[in-house]
């Protein structure tokens, strides 16, 4: 699957429909976002069964505020709706691999119970 645009209007839709979902947020001047954008969807041809998305951070200023991205590129994978991995940087081809082979063999289970652990430790 090639990657595919979102915008603000799409990103929660996007990544809550379930599955795996990798969102790189990247902008046109950024020389960095350039080098990750054939990484990326070389990857995701590699990986039919995962969503690869792009967001442009400067046409989805408020997204990218509310998320907090700070230094693009950032790519955020998400699993069932639930973020499981964030990290700013070009990763290279064989890292973002790994990577997506790590988050298909993750215990969704145990991921749901760490985050209702936490949300109740946040809550006292």
């Amino acid at each position: 699957m090639a990657t595919v645009n979102i915008t603000e209007t799409d990103f929660e839709k996007t990544v809550t429909d379930g599955g795996i979902v990798l969102v790189d947020f990247w902008a046109s001047w950024c020389g960095p976002c350039r080098q990750f954008a054939p990484i990326f969807e070389k990857v995701s041809e590699n990986h039919t069964d995962a969503v690869f998305a792009k967001v442009d951070t400067d046409a989805n200023q408020g997204i990218s505020a509310a998320l907090q991205i700070q230094s693009i590129p950032t790519l955020m994978a998400f699993r069932d709706g639930i973020m499981v991995f964030r990290q700013a940087g070009v990763l290279p081809a064989n890292a973002l691999e790994d990577l997506v082979t790590q988050i298909k063999g993750l215990d969704m289970e145990d991921v749901r119970r760490q985050v209702a652990e936490q949300n109740a430790a946040q809550g006292e």
